[in-house]
């Protein structure tokens, strides 16, 4: 998963960090790239999507996506409010949080076309102060990096964005609301059907979610479907496509499969990295007209 991958409630304490000029990172006012390249899209074209997903799972219809990404947003904000109170939260003039923001204005306006959602969502991205290797995306747009993914792995931009563009995908793709339909589906016994014609219990539960958020996992499916979708994603942004590639091979030297947060739940085994390789190709002739500007 991501942020559903362990992400929202480290195991350990957040650990403040020096930002350049200052001993500790001190409160600052939100960030929020309201709607930022939606109506950008007008000029920069859809193309048709060069990698295959398939389509989303009718099943995430089951919870009210406007309900989810209000709890999502409760919880981030709670997220930020314990960072900033430990003084971990990146200021507005940090370097890397002025790094991650630029990445999210190139990628935020290639997303529509992969959920027209997007066009309401107030994106953010926040940097927090923690040697975890873990970032993600809730729904709803809301993003946060922790420093330890980009001081340990020691990502270049064009690795950082393909990071960036995973964690949308799984928003734009309602990964957790998917996750979230399935789960209360067979834990109350509720019939598809039903739940179609009149949402019920899922309705409800719907408005309180912040815990299962949590503890929610992505399937291997839709780790695979944020790769790809990322990568395209990435590609359009200008972002050089073999660094998919790069990035889960320094992943797999990192731990895979059996390190803390973000690696825990984002094996990087050969299979990852041989779908990716076959993926790039795919993706060369929209990195190229992006870097041209075309």
């Amino acid at each position: 998963m991501c942020w559903l991958c362990d992400a929202k409630t480290p195991a350990a304490p957040l650990h403040p960090v020096a930002a350049p000029s200052e001993h500790r990172w001190s409160s600052r006012r939100a960030f929020v790239l309201a709607g930022a390249g939606a109506a950008a899209l007008g000029t920069t074209g859809t193309a048709l999507a060069q990698v295959d997903v398939g389509k989303s799972s009718a099943l995430r219809k089951l919870v009210p996506a406007e309900r989810l990404e209000e709890a999502a947003g409760q919880q981030y904000a709670q997220m930020l409010a314990e960072a900033r109170s430990k003084r971990a939260l990146a200021p507005d003039n940090h370097p890397q949080l002025l790094r991650l923001r630029a990445m999210a204005r190139k990628l935020i306006p290639f997303t529509l076309p992969w959920n027209d959602r997007a066009r309401q969502w107030r994106w953010e991205v926040n940097l927090i102060g923690s040697k975890q290797i873990n970032a993600f995306c809730m729904p709803g747009g809301k993003i946060a990096f922790y420093t330890g993914i980009l001081d340990q792995l020691k990502l270049s931009d064009d690795e950082a964005a393909m990071i960036m563009g995973h964690e949308m995908a799984h928003a734009l793709r309602e990964h957790a609301r998917e996750r979230i339909a399935k789960s209360q589906a067979t834990g109350l016994g509720l019939s598809i059907g039903a739940q179609l014609l009149g949402l019920g219990e899922l309705g409800n539960m719907a408005a309180n979610l912040g815990t299962q958020l949590l503890s929610l996992k992505f399937s291997r499916d839709d780790e695979s479907e944020a790769d790809l979708v990322g990568l395209e994603l990435a590609a359009r942004a200008a972002y050089q496509p073999q660094a998919s590639v790069t990035l889960w091979q320094k992943m797999a030297a990192a731990g895979g499969g059996s390190g803390p947060g973000f690696l825990s739940t984002h094996p990087s085994g050969p299979e990852r990295i041989r779908e990716l390789q076959d993926n790039v190709p795919k993706v060369e002739t929209l990195f190229n007209q992006a870097r041209r500007g075309g």
